[in-house]
């Protein structure tokens, strides 16, 4: 539960973090319980760092549409139905 209430970590840190536990991993001398404890933690790491990534994707796909406007400034409302305008 205490673990639930931390901070998310940055894309940067969650990674670090799993590059660390890949290199434990990959010594073949942790016992089986730690081995699996890793596993999954990194199997947590993977997926928050998916969805930071998904989440940038999609600003990227946003500021970088062509919406025939030449590259005029438009202000943006966060709504779907602005888009279609």
């Amino acid at each position: 539960m205490q673990e639930e209430n931390k901070k998310e970590p940055a894309f940067e840190e969650a990674l670090a973090e799993l590059e660390q536990l890949v290199a434990k991993m990959e010594t073949g001398k942790l016992p089986l319980e730690e081995l699996m404890q890793n596993f999954e933690k990194g199997s947590k790491l993977v997926k928050l760092c998916r969805k930071k990534l998904e989440a940038l994707e999609c600003k990227i796909e946003l500021l970088t549409k062509d919406d025939g406007n030449s590259g005029e400034w438009q202000e943006f409302h966060g709504e779907e139905s602005n888009l279609r305008n």
